[in-house]
């Protein structure tokens, strides 16, 4: 008997492209339920993370129509990462694996039967990698690749070029569910359950419809979350920056007393003044950092739960 796979798509004012998407998405399915990859009793799980447009409404209609399709809606917007986790903990105990991907069609689903069959070898965790960036801007290119490198360089251990297009069994899933965290980063938090991994590469492609939900504002963000989460590296440089910052001050002012003494000193304000800036903007940026990572510990000990499900659309046999 075949296992029971979920989709998990998480979606935000998605209302342009989600008929697209279901579509794309039960082609795929239904294919593979045909040929025997995966179980008839697979299921499409849409999580509506607070959307202010039709999302909802579309994901209901879907469902009706449609017996693949599944639908929870979130209370208000979690943000992406909870929302993703919202579904991958609701159908975990519903299925046998969870993939999940986008609602942007930017992922191959063509690819999905590639992922069962690294399942079939044995794999707990498939990252879906793309094959490159040849289709982004320069600067996107840029600063994508410097987000991977920089992240790594912090100690936070990323699957390069792989974003939420991933695989993961029921053992994983529930190996996921003991990280406690509310600062959720999936990126960092998956590759460190340490089960057996494989990649499946593919071609990205443009967005089907509607605008992007990762405009620059939110990469940041989403950039310094999962430093702040996952390394206190930033914390070590900032110190060792001041303790070299504090060697060099020292040797100024010997060199500065040893100037008084011979009679060398020439009064003038700009060398004091670009140090002012200098220290000033220094102890700003420290105090920067440890905002953030004091901020993290206020949402943590908190522990107010990462999401609620305010409704869904499963059936009752299916519960």
């Amino acid at each position: 008997m075949c296992d029971i796979l979920y989709l998990v798509v998480p979606c935000y004012n998605e209302a342009e492209v989600l008929p697209d998407t279901a579509s794309a998405l039960s082609t795929r399915l239904n294919a593979m339920v045909a040929d025997g990859t995966v179980s008839a009793e697979s299921r499409i799980l849409f999580v509506d993370d607070g959307s202010e447009d039709r999302t909802w409404e579309i994901v209901d209609s879907l469902s009706r129509e449609n017996g693949f399709i599944l639908g929870v809606k979130l209370s208000r917007n979690q943000g992406h990462q909870n929302a993703l986790y919202a579904g991958m903990m609701y159908a975990m105990d519903k299925c046998d694996f969870i993939i999940s991907i986008d609602a942007d069609l930017q992922d191959d689903v063509e690819v999905l039967p590639q992922f069962v069959e690294k399942y079939n070898e044995g794999c707990h965790v498939v990252y879906g990698v793309r094959n490159g960036r040849k289709k982004d801007t320069a600067f996107k290119r840029l600063t994508a690749q410097g987000f991977y490198k920089f992240m790594n360089s912090m100690g936070a251990e990323t699957v390069y070029n792989h974003a939420d297009y991933r695989l993961m069994s029921r053992v994983a899933l529930e190996a996921l569910s003991q990280y406690k965290e509310v600062n959720l980063f999936l990126r960092g938090i998956v590759p460190l359950i340490g089960l057996k991994t494989d990649t499946v590469f593919y071609e990205r492609k443009e967005r089907a419809a509607g605008e992007t939900k990762y405009p620059l504002k939110k990469m940041i963000n989403f950039a310094l979350d999962g430093i702040t989460s996952f390394t206190v590296k930033p914390l070590r440089l900032i110190s060792s920056f001041g303790l070299i910052c504090s060697m060099l001050s020292s040797c100024g002012l010997i060199y500065a007393l040893f100037s008084h003494f011979l009679g060398n000193t020439v009064p003038g304000w700009t060398a004091i003044t670009c140090s002012i800036w200098l220290l000033g903007g220094i102890q700003l940026l420290g105090i920067g950092v440890l905002g953030e990572y004091i901020g993290k510990i206020f949402s943590e000990v908190k522990q107010r739960p990462r999401y609620f499900i305010e409704k869904s659309t499963c059936r009752e046999e299916e519960q």
